[in-house]
């Protein structure tokens, strides 16, 4: 197997490096840094384009591991133990293996819209681990898509990908300036005859979410996790609803009144929905 050394660190490593925790330097490249089994694993079974496989040439290799270097068309990188336990930001030394993968295009022609459409809105979000934990909760109850609007923590964040669990390679996450673009979307889908339904979370909602009808088309809404929902994105929806509390607490945390949400649609739509 041909492939690359780097022992030093040098400039390319320190590119990877910073990939780690800057956010213009990873979307300058239009790539991010892949930590993990699953996520590596999910990210080649949807087909990402992997550019770079970077593993520790003085460590014997599982078949997992042996098998993605044979068989993925990516640049084999080996890398001493040391350089590649920065870039694996693990605790107890260098991981088998970190992958460089390619960002596709924000585009939200990449959420497929139907008759059992549901999607997600998460505006201005400031964690990123806010932000994979959606995504991971909209892969398991069968959401299409997350959009991410406005001046908001990466996607791509490491945070954020290690949060999804590899999630993020099963569902289009496409991030958009903010809500004028949402709302000329819908126009579009709603002219091509899916009659879209947005529902908005809110502690004051006008329904409880398990009083409201969730099997149609449905986009959902979620807030910046301090402010809210904006005014304007209020105006572009159908239906405000609220999640019960018995408790002291006001509000869930918005990665967890998401989650609820989305539950709460999966059950109405029934096994297999």
């Amino acid at each position: 197997m041909a492939h690359q050394r780097i022992t030093t660190r040098n400039a390319r490593f320190q590119q990877w490096q910073a990939q780690l925790t800057n956010r213009t330097k990873r979307h300058r490249a239009g790539e991010f840094l892949v930590q993990g089994v699953r996520p590596i694993s999910q990210a080649v079974e949807h087909g990402w384009t992997i550019r770079a496989l970077l593993f520790d040439p003085s460590r014997p290799l599982t078949r997992w591991a042996s098998g993605l270097l044979r068989d993925v068309p990516a640049e084999k990188i080996a890398m001493a133990p040391e350089l590649l336990a920065e870039l694996g930001e693990k605790d107890d030394g260098a991981p088998e293996l970190v992958a460089v993968a390619e960002m596709p295009p924000d585009d939200l022609a990449r959420v497929p819209v139907g008759p059992a459409f549901l999607g997600v809105v998460f505006d201005r979000p400031t964690s990123p681990g806010n932000i994979g934990t959606i995504i991971r909760s909209a892969d398991s109850f069968g959401a299409g898509g997350l959009i991410v609007t406005g001046h908001a923590a990466d996607v791509y964040d490491p945070k954020s990908v290690r949060a999804s669990t590899g999630s993020l390679f099963a569902l289009p996450v496409v991030r958009i300036p903010g809500h004028r673009e949402v709302a000329n979307w819908l126009t579009d889908v709603r002219a091509q005859g899916v009659p879209v339904t947005v529902v908005g979370t809110d502690e004051s909602g006008e329904t409880d979410v398990a009083g409201s009808d969730l099997t149609g088309p449905v986009l959902l809404l979620i807030g910046n996790e301090t402010a809210g929902l904006s005014a304007a994105w209020r105006d572009l929806c159908d239906t405000l609803v609220r999640i019960p509390m018995t408790g002291s607490a006001s509000s869930l945390n918005a990665a967890s009144a998401a989650t609820v949400v989305l539950y709460e649609a999966a059950r109405q739509r029934g096994p297999g929905a």
